[in-house]
């Protein structure tokens, strides 16, 4: 059979990156030829004038109304030709010449229905950012007792799986999660499939996201108990503690861990009871 991957980049405000990572998908060796398509989220910054510096690149208009990233994902994954999708997020930049190749191996040896890739701290990345990227990827052996993980930020499935079984269009995070649990694939970790991409959030960025995140994961899995969120906290600024000690250069955000733990845990808390999760 002759296969074309449709590689899919969402880009908002990703002027530091986009032209990186475009460069670096377009030097890809890859066995089997690719296509690129890109759709820009109204950036006020200078990627949609990066973006048009690729005419080897399909420019997808944006689509009227309202974001949310399953409707984004499902109108790309429409517009595409390839039977291998290819997801990668404009910020995300593949490293080396092969990450492509590694990323959708396990599609075509049959072994997956979905794969996604490891993404590497950047190199200003603060440590406690370093050791949860370690965490959620590295050799794979963590994440792989989470419930459904794998991240779209630079992820490849099957076309046809994604056209049968669309994204959800209403949830605004975690709409991998929940693609998963709803379809339970046959995940696999690429782990040479690299990618650079991480963000050194602030708390207000944190208290945002994580609130977001635990109203999705509520309508998923159902909300979690406060007392949950709580020795969850405690467990993983136990696990900063271990990380930042023999790490002199690091000891400078012992004090944020406990901060920084308890405001994920909290507003995940907070999310979940959100009224209109059901």
């Amino acid at each position: 059979m002759n296969h074309l991957v449709s590689i899919l980049v969402r880009s908002k405000n990703d002027e530091s990156f986009v032209t990186a990572t475009l460069h670096a998908i377009f030097a890809q060796k890859c066995d089997i030829p690719f296509e690129v398509l890109c759709c820009d989220d109204g950036s006020t910054d200078r990627t949609p004038q990066l973006l048009a510096t690729f005419p080897q690149a399909t420019i997808l208009p944006r689509p009227p109304g309202e974001y949310y990233p399953g409707k984004r994902l499902n109108y790309m994954v429409s517009n595409a030709s390839g039977d291998i999708i290819v997801f990668n997020n404009a910020d995300a930049v593949p490293q080396g010449q092969n990450w492509l190749q590694n990323l959708i191996a396990p599609l075509l040896a049959g072994t997956a229905d979905v794969t996604y890739g490891n993404q590497l701290p950047r190199p200003d990345a603060q440590f406690l950012v370093r050791k949860d990227h370690l965490r959620a990827f590295g050799d794979g052996k963590t994440a792989a007792k989470w419930r459904f993980f794998f991240s779209l930020a630079t992820a490849a499935a099957w076309r046809k799986d994604l056209l049968d079984n669309p994204f959800d269009e209403t949830i605004r995070y975690s709409e991998d999660v929940e693609w998963a649990r709803r379809n339970t694939p046959r995940i696999a970790y690429a782990p040479e499939a690299r990618v650079e991409h991480s963000h050194n959030y602030t708390l207000a960025e944190l208290r945002r996201r994580f609130y977001g995140e635990g109203h999705a994961d509520a309508r998923i899995f159902g909300p979690t108990p406060l007392w949950r969120e709580l020795v969850g906290a405690a467990m993983e600024t136990l696990r900063d503690f271990a990380f930042l000690l023999p790490r002199p250069a690091g000891w400078k955000e012992l004090p944020l861990a406990p901060l920084r733990r308890w405001t994920q845990r909290y507003y995940h808390w907070k999310g979940g009871r959100a009224d209109d999760h059901a």
